[in-house]
């Protein structure tokens, strides 16, 4: 197999529930400001310095901002052909509100100047806290201590803090604070800046910027409180109002004595023409912050760390044997947490909100690979993902219409719900996306049986996706009439515009499925609702019959010869190629190769039929998997962040383990030891959520047949346990895995009945049922 995580160095110190940073680096400190960010699914900011930045501008990346809020500019093409996207998308950099520096005299204090001691960055995800810590000599021998904490709330999505403290240590003088709002920010991959200053002004502890988007005319307003007092004792100070171009700030002078503590807590809000109408945003952003400094930052700190206590009670999973995989898990689950949207309005970028990578696109990785993982722990974040979907099915309908196609496709690439990819056969290709939504609908419901979301969401997204798919097909007279889906890309990207994609296939075979399934169930149970939503759309009844036959009739590729299942009709025509002879400096071959070259050989960028043995797994023999499984391991380079996941869950499931456990460790740290090389523009969301799945769907063999909960336990062999807790229709349920031993414990809910390696259990509330 591929190992992708050869020659990779840690950076950061190993410890069970904190990323901690020993040593101040210009060379990764791009990487740096991507795994220190925080969020809270609505505002996200990147891990900057709070005093800025004087080094090589190209080892930083600035970043703030709010989900879902973006700019579009005309995509350019060479050649424009109809049905290319004609706007892209962009999540906006917005206003730069960590700007804290201090002078002592005349000298700034500045990482690459004077000398730093004592150096100790930590983000702390147990309590969702970032901290900087370090003595700073200053060019002139004054030294002093440095403290520096931020968080940005999850339980006020408006709501960030930061509380900077100093302590002189050989010196009295005086001091200078100077804290700020910037409106002159950018975005690397804009050709113009997105954001004018509209409005601003400053008091002497207040400051306000309102700002607004040339194009898109979202509205953005940023305040802030500053707070300033001496932890030892009453101190004298003056302040001053800083009014520049696009910035505002505050300047804080005081006489600074020796081995006294000086404290400036910051309180900053962020509203949005989305959050409330224009006109009252700077009214909401200043209250805001009002609030906060009444609240203080100690209660709204510890309301936040009492959210993030319950968060980890259902999502955290507990790896005894080996620390570093442990920190691994807990850092993926903590910024899956604070990158998702949880409003119905907005969802979870491939980079969440830690940087520009993808500019802020969501993708199908939210259905796939994120949304189980709040699924089974957070399940209304789950349904506010999808909401996220429904408030956008009638732009899918119009890309449905523009590409000559019946019922509803949904973007491959997207903010806002329309398609902002310029490359079609990687993306509006991607048909598959239509029943990867569905799909995620389908596991929704059945994990939650919230009849309500399927009944007045969920089944409108299943009908008009069953349309596209009946109308996308056709019936080939060569193919024995089979119904064929042609000209389409499935998840691997390197052979795209194929046909009969088997993915794609197999999933819009499922989706036309459970389109028939849903009607039914509708017209049986909720009838009326049927019959309003039918007129609300105009669904005849024969398209249900168009729906059956489809799925009846699907072409399934299958090679009796191989006994395999080919990715598409020409895959196995292609000509083999040894990936492992591939260097690694060629790698990811996008970027290193013609595409001509790639599409030419039996090469995957990441895992396809693979997925579908996952996916759908029930359809599937344990030898098909395996067969499939050991035709397309060495054909998969894993260009993709997606694709070791998936790889390590069937190898899991086919007894693989060795390979499972090594394509589990490439998932776990893709980030923090930064595997692919781009950690700078921002983490992987999908990977994340895939070492979840690595844990529960592989190493714990949990799959859901028939409506019931099945576990396949085993033990890697480095690890002496490991222990989560999954929800499920209302109950949730505790397992832990050591040598030999698989201990079910049912924590809330009624009795319910499980199985365990075939045989079936009942559990009971709060009874421990311990299984060899």
């Amino acid at each position: 197999m591929r190992e992708f995580h050869k020659n990779k160095i840690a950076i950061y110190e190993y410890d069970e529930w904190r990323i901690i940073e020993k040593a101040f680096d210009e060379k990764t400190n791009q990487r740096s400001e991507t795994i220190f960010s925080l969020g809270n699914g609505y505002l996200g900011i990147r891990g900057n310095l709070e005093e800025g930045y004087s080094g090589d501008p190209k080892t930083s990346l600035v970043g703030t901002y709010i989900n879902g809020i973006y700019e579009s500019e005309p995509i350019m093409y060479g050649e424009y052909h109809y049905g290319y996207p004609l706007w892209g998308q962009t999540m906006i950099n917005v206003t730069d509100w960590r700007l804290i520096s201090f002078w002592i005299e005349d000298e700034k204090f500045d990482m690459l100047k004077g000398s730093i001691k004592d150096y100790n960055r930590t983000l702390d995800m147990k309590n969702g806290k970032l901290t900087r810590e370090l003595i700073w000599r200053s060019p002139k021998d004054k030294e002093i201590y440095v403290k520096i904490e931020r968080f940005v709330s999850l339980t006020n999505k408006h709501l960030a803090a930061i509380r900077f403290m100093i302590k002189p240590l050989n010196f009295d003088g005086e001091i200078t604070f100077i804290s700020e709002l910037d409106g002159n920010v950018k975005n690397k991959n804009l050709r113009e800046q997105a954001l004018i200053v509209i409005d601003k002004w400053a008091d002497e502890r207040l400051g306000y910027i309102q700002q607004k988007t040339n194009k898109t005319e979202f509205t953005i307003g940023c305040s802030m409180y500053n707070d300033f007092y001496c932890k030892e004792q009453d101190i004298e100070y003056s302040l001053e109002k800083i009014e520049e171009d696009k910035k505002i700030g505050i300047k804080i002078t005081f006489k600074g004595e020796k081995d006294q503590t000086y404290i400036l807590d910051k309180y900053v809000n962020f509203y949005t023409s989305r959050d409330v109408v224009e006109n009252e945003i700077m009214n909401y952003a200043k209250e805001g912050v009002l609030e906060a400094k009444t609240a203080g930052y100690d209660n709204l700190y510890n309301e936040h760390k009492e959210y993030l206590f319950k968060f980890w009670e259902d999502a955290d999973i507990k790896i005894k044997g080996d620390i570093a995989l442990q920190q691994g898990i807990r850092f993926n689950s903590f910024q899956l947490l604070q990158s998702v949207g949880r409003d119905g309005i907005t969802n979870i970028g491939a980079k969440g909100l830690t940087g520009e990578g993808y500019e802020g696109h969501y993708f199908w990785d939210s259905e796939i690979y994120v949304l189980p993982f709040f699924l089974y722990s957070r399940p209304e974040i789950s349904k506010a993902l999808l909401m996220y979907r429904y408030n956008t099915l009638d732009k899918a309908r119009e890309r449905a219409r523009e590409m000559r196609s019946k019922g509803a496709l949904f973007p491959w690439r997207t903010i806002n719900g329309e398609e902002a990819s310029s490359y079609f056969p990687a993306s509006t290709a991607q048909y598959h996306i239509d029943a990867d939504i569905t799909y995620a609908i389908y596991k929704y419901v059945e994990a939650t049986d919230d009849f309500d979301f399927l009944i007045n969401y969920g089944a409108e997204i299943v009908f008009e996706t069953a349309r596209m798919w009946a109308d996308r097909g056709g019936y080939i007279p060569l193919k024995d009439n089979k119904f064929c889906i042609n000209e389409v890309t499935g998840p691997d990207e390197y052979k795209p515009c194929v046909d009969n994609n088997c993915y794609t296939n197999y999933m819009a075979r499922f989706n036309l499925n459970y389109g028939v399934y849903v009607a039914e169930l509708l017209k049986a149970k909720y009838p009326q609702k049927y019959e309003e939503l039918k007129e609300k759309i105009n669904l005849k009844e024969e398209e249900l019959v168009e729906w059956k036959n489809a799925a009846d009739n699907m072409y399934l590729p299958y090679d009796e010869r191989l006994g395999i299942n080919p990715q598409d009709d020409s895959f196995l025509y292609k000509e083999p190629y040894d990936v492992d002879s591939i260097p690694v400096e060629e790698t990811p071959l996008v970027t290193n190769w013609h595409q001509l070259n790639i599409m030419r050989y039996q090469i995957c960028k990441q895992a396809d039929v693979i997925l579908l043995m996952f996916l759908l797994g029930d359809e599937f023999d344990i030898e098909l998997k395996k067969r499939n499984y050991d035709f397309y391991e060495p054909k998969t380079t894993h260009d993709s962040s997606l694709s070791a996941c998936v790889f390590s869950i069937i190898a899991s499931e086919i007894g693989y383990k060795e390979q499972a456990y090594n394509y589990f460790m490439q998932t776990a740290r893709m980030d923090l030891d930064d595997y692919n090389n781009n950690a700078h523009e921002g983490i992987h969301t999908a990977c994340m959520a895939g070492t979840w799945a690595s844990v529960v769907n592989g190493f714990a063999g949990m799959r859901v047949y028939n409506g019931e909960l099945h576990f396949k336990p085993y033990l890697p062999e480095k690890w002496e346990s490991y222990e989560f807790r999954v929800k499920y229709k209302n109950r949730q349920i505790n397992v832990k895995v050591e040598d030999n031993l698989t201990i079910y414990k049912l924590l809330d809910g009624d009795d319910i009945v499980i199985w365990h390696k075939g045989n079936r259990v009942e559990l009971s509330k709060m009874k421990e049922v311990t299984l060899s």
